[in-house]
């Protein structure tokens, strides 16, 4: 594919007034949630279903991709792309109505896949963050999508760009916007964009930095195509390394934290290990195997027990429970079609790759659903997103269902 990254404009429509919304306790703010570990702390949500299914808010179409959802201050945000171009999604989360949207150009990538957006935003106060596959970084008032910075990071730092381009969210941390550009990541300045820190220019995975405290140190984790690597969030400074050499070089799935251990998972084939980093030489290893091997969505700590998918996107998908101390296999399940999945309320939210919503119990006595019903057609292999009641699904054509589980009426 061709890629222009010099001659670039940009246009802003305004397309609705946002009304000022009070911050809501059970926002879903940043990827993967307000704990970024797929993790809902909402209990009032209902799986009493009619039997045609839960009720449908809204549905609107925002272009193709995989970009999931962020909801904060009563807005929605998300991405998509149509005639080479990509635009970024403002909603009112409970009608739909669109706020505003802000479009640039971007090649559609569509090697080996439907092509589209794949990054997901992050809010944070006034401001919202993304990151295009082709280095596109801008900061937007949350508000009405007004430009506060932008740049392109691939061109401006001298980045590889791996072959699916960059993915993942942006990660605030204090004053600094963490982005998995370069090796070992990249640093910006959340208010004026400017670089504070930068790791070499070799290719990156497919992750979000992931924070971790160990030791008394704040550190980030990054995946590159070789290796999933522990820097110092303040400086850069690479702390530790785990090699793991995927095939296409796609280490995609974040890593999962549990106290001083990191659990990380790959497709195609590669399979997953438990290690514990330590202050000198290569991290411990506790244990390895093929039991889950993820190639895309991360699984989700549960207790002592990971939920997540198991195989590439070439092969009908397992929905396992592994026993984290251990590795062991809990149990699989082939039904499901499960691409992607949360947990509120010792709940599973599964949403099946062709639009299944399901629910069942969290526990690793065996998968047992408790409802379904069809929210979506298509490829669905975005993670659900559920806030303040509401769950927000979406396949890689673009479209996005608003689901209302706040008090669906009983038949």
């Amino acid at each position: 594919m061709i890629l222009n990254f010099v001659s670039r404009t940009f246009m802003v429509a305004l397309v609705g007034v946002s009304s000022i919304y009070a911050t809501h306790a059970e926002d879903w703010s940043q990827w993967r949630g307000p704990t970024r570990d797929g993790i809902s702390p909402e209990t009032k949500w209902s799986t009493q279903w009619p039997a045609e299914g839960p009720t449908i808010l809204w549905k609107t179409n925002v272009g193709m991709g995989l970009s999931s959802v962020v909801a904060a201050s009563g807005r929605v945000f998300t991405m998509g792309n149509s005639e080479n171009t990509d635009t970024v999604f403002a909603f009112d989360a409970v009608s739909g109505k669109p706020l505003w949207k802000y479009s640039y150009p971007a090649d559609l990538g569509d090697k080996y896949f439907e092509g589209g957006t794949t990054g997901t935003p992050t809010a944070e106060g006034e401001y919202v963050y993304t990151l295009s596959r082709w280095g596109d970084v801008f900061c937007f008032q949350a508000s009405d999508g007004k430009v506060v910075w932008n740049r392109n990071v691939q061109t401006e730092t001298g980045a590889r760009l791996p072959s699916w381009g960059f993915t993942g969210a942006p990660l605030i941390h204090g004053k600094m916007l963490l982005l998995n550009v370069g090796e070992a990541g990249l640093a910006l300045d959340k208010s004026n964009g400017k670089t504070l820190w930068q790791s070499s220019t070799k290719e990156s995975g497919y992750t979000t930095p992931v924070p971790w405290s160990q030791g008394g140190k704040s550190q980030v984790v990054f995946s590159s195509s070789q290796s999933y690597i522990g820097v110092e969030a303040a400086s850069g400074k690479e702390l530790w390394r785990m090699k793991w050499v995927t095939q296409y070089g796609v280490n995609a799935a974040d890593p999962v934290i549990d106290g001083d251990r990191l659990f990380i998972s790959s497709g195609y084939g590669k399979g997953n290990v438990l290690i514990k980093p330590l202050p000198e030489g290569e991290p411990e290893v506790i244990w390895k195997n093929k039991a889950l091997r993820t190639q895309m969505n991360a699984a989700v700590l549960f207790g002592n027990h990971l939920y997540g998918v198991d195989g590439d996107t070439t092969e009908k998908p397992l929905l396992k429970c592994i026993e984290l101390s251990t590795g062991t296999e809990k149990w699989s399940d082939a039904t499901s079609g499960a691409r992607g999945l949360l947990i509120a309320n010792n709940q599973l939210i599964i949403l099946g790759e062709k639009g299944e919503l399901i629910i069942a119990p969290a526990t690793p006595k065996g998968y047992k659903p408790t409802a379904r019903a069809q929210v979506l057609g298509g490829k669905s292999w975005t993670a659900p997103v559920l806030a303040n009641g509401l769950l927000f699904c979406r396949n890689s054509r673009g479209d996005l269902v608003n689901v209302d589980l706040r008090s669906a009426p009983t038949k």
